[in-house]
């Protein structure tokens, strides 16, 4: 570990360029060969000038003009030639990585538990996944190869400065030196940590923006404005201001940076002026005029050296963020797996925290469902109820005690035997952009159409199938095709009957339904329960009180447990949400408490 720590950014991103590797080096070299070529038309076009001069005002005895102009010419065309050639080098190498880190990412994604998009931030993965493999692009097609040829043009200006007139050469590199302290000023330590932070700061308002997304139908149902959702908005400003501040704090550097690289003609112009008072006119005059033409390629040399600084430090966290990810675990595979030997579900002692937050979303908590039993858990947001579900389809493992599914710890099942067996109900569940058919064959690849049918109808989605064009085979989000929230949780609870896994997890299966729908969500429940084991987790009350046991949770522990008439006779919390609940629903509009 600690040698795959000191490899560069670089030898990293080289790993996954396969057999295409090569190219790269081919790349740096054409693109310092091009920079040199590129250097020489400014050697004939000084030839050029000097025999204009020389002649003066006999032009016609000029006699290398134009085999001088075809020379400059000739090697423009050659250099644009060699840097093309470096250019599609370059750029196929950086695909090839850009795509095989890609690909890399996702199947070490497809490892890892379910729940780790929802711990690191979905808006963090996907920034990961496409962007950072795109800064490598940039890196790897223009910035690399452009430094090549930089470090080239760099040391063949050097000694082209001082071959001619070693003092206009001297002031004309004393700019470049002004300008690599200036650069100095913005780049180093401070400015990594700058580029992590500002990353850090897309990330979060990223992440930020998927959950505000996600809020927008409780915006337009309560007619909420932007600044009700506190943390994107801060996201915003936090972002803003960190730009603002450090953009500000470049200022400086940056103006000092772009005068001085652009001044070498204030140098020279100031050398020639004092050497015409002790030299021959015509000779410091041949060499100002080299010099004039020549020196604008210092500033073009210093901004591509600048950018690949930035670049660099840009491609050593993007890196950083890909290490991030392919550094996840994933959970431990059994040796030998066991088969489930029933439908029953049982936590024991069940102790679980997210990363390293300090206190346990939940924390010794045993429960159990048998074969065929409709099992609810109730409590307010935040008591731990999403968490135990997740942790029986093992999205997470327990940090201690045990999760047996059939009597066997899910540690020792098979991922694929475990998903076979447990199907999960998210409580915002999306239908991807396809027909009704392809998102239930998710569940059964090979189900008939009778067999799609069968579960339609047992999840009461018929009237769905009826209004729909053409029926399971309209394309959803197409010309206008759209479903509710409430119709899209029916047709998952389809998918999880097609799929007839023996134990069913709905999280908040009703929380998008309206009256009707909820209505025929518990029809579809009494579907589900004929033949499997059910866990739901709910906030409508109403929708379980015909279930088997009552869990109710609060702060991560259980604090009651039985059927709905029992606790109803208890004080209690389960007593006290009941009342609320029914408060709630009797509330009629124009009632005051």
């Amino acid at each position: 570990m600690n040698k795959e720590k000191k490899r560069s950014a670089l030898s990293k991103l080289l790993r996954y360029a396969g057999g295409h590797r090569f190219l790269t080096y081919v790349s740096w070299l054409l693109s310092a060969i091009s920079a040199v070529l590129a250097l020489m038309p400014f050697v004939f076009l000084w030839r050029i000038i000097m025999e204009v001069i020389a002649v003066n005002p006999r032009f016609d005895e000029a006699e290398s003009i134009v085999t001088n102009g075809w020379l400059a010419l000739g090697f423009t065309l050659l250099s644009m030639i060699v840097y093309l050639a470096a250019l599609i080098c370059s750029h196929l190498a950086a695909f090839r990585v850009a795509g095989n880190m890609k690909k890399a990412m996702l199947r070490h994604i497809k490892t890892l538990p379910i729940g780790f998009a929802d711990r690191i931030g979905t808006g963090k993965v996907r920034r990961t996944v496409m962007e950072a493999t795109a800064a490598t692009e940039t890196l790897l097609a223009h910035n690399l190869p452009d430094t090549a040829g930089g470090v080239a043009t760099s040391a063949a200006m050097i000694a082209l400065l001082f071959v001619f007139d070693w003092r206009f050469g001297a002031v004309s590199l004393l700019s470049m030196l002004l300008g690599v302290f200036a650069m100095s000023r913005m780049a180093g330590p401070r400015m990594s940590g700058d580029i992590r932070a500002y990353q850090n700061a897309l990330e979060n308002m990223s992440n930020e923006a998927v959950e505000y997304i996600r809020g927008i139908p409780v915006v337009k149902t309560f007619g909420q404005t932007v600044f009700s959702f506190h943390r994107f908005k801060k996201a915003i400003d936090d972002y803003g201001t960190y730009c603002v501040r450090y953009t500000t704090s470049c200022r400086g550097a940056m103006v000092a940076f772009t005068v001085l690289i652009h001044s070498s003609f204030a140098f020279i112009t100031g050398l020639a002026l004092v050497l015409l008072n002790g030299e021959a006119a015509e000779e410091i005059l041949a060499s100002f005029l080299f010099y004039v033409i020549f020196t604008p390629i210092i500033a073009t040399t210093m901004n591509r050296l600048m950018f690949l600084t930035e670049g660099v430090m840009l491609i050593n966290d993007a890196v950083r963020r890909v290490d991030y990810i392919m550094e996840l675990k994933p959970l431990p595979k059994p040796l030998v797996s066991k088969k489930p030997k029933d439908a029953s579900v049982e936590l024991r002692d069940v102790t679980f925290r997210y990363g390293d937050s300090a206190s346990a979303a939940v924390r010794h908590v045993s429960l159990s469902a048998a074969k065929n039993e409709l099992v609810a858990l109730v409590g307010p947001s935040g008591s731990g109820k999403t968490t135990l579900a997740a942790l029986a389809a093992r999205f997470f493992d327990a940090e201690s005690g045990s999760v047996r599914v059939g009597g066997v710890d899910v540690r020792e099942i098979d991922e694929e035997t475990l998903m076979n067996t447990v199907s999960y109900v998210f409580q915002d569940s999306r239908l991807l952009k396809g027909t009704i058919a392809e998102n239930l064959r998710l569940a059964k690849p090979d189900a008939t159409d009778a067999e799609l049918f069968s579960a339609l109808k047992k999840a009461q989605c018929m009237d769905i199938i009826k209004k729909l064009p053409q029926g399971i085979d309209t394309v959803l989000g197409s010309e206008g095709t759209y479903l509710s929230g409430g119709e899209q949780q029916r047709v998952a609870v389809a998918r999880a009957l097609l799929k007839k896994a023996p134990v069913v997890l709905l999280d908040e299966a009703t929380a998008f339904a309206d009256p009707e729908n909820e209505v025929l969500m518990q029809r579809a429940f009494t579907e589900l329960v004929k033949d499997a084991t059910v866990i739901v987790i709910a906030h409508r009350l109403s929708t379980i009180r015909g279930a088997d046991r009552i869990y109710v949770l609060e702060e991560g522990r259980i604090v009651q447990e039985g059927r709905h008439e029992e606790l109803c006779r208890e004080t209690g919390l389960y007593r006290q949400m009941w009342d609320e609940y029914q408060t709630a629903a009797n509330w009629k509009v124009g009632e005051t408490a």
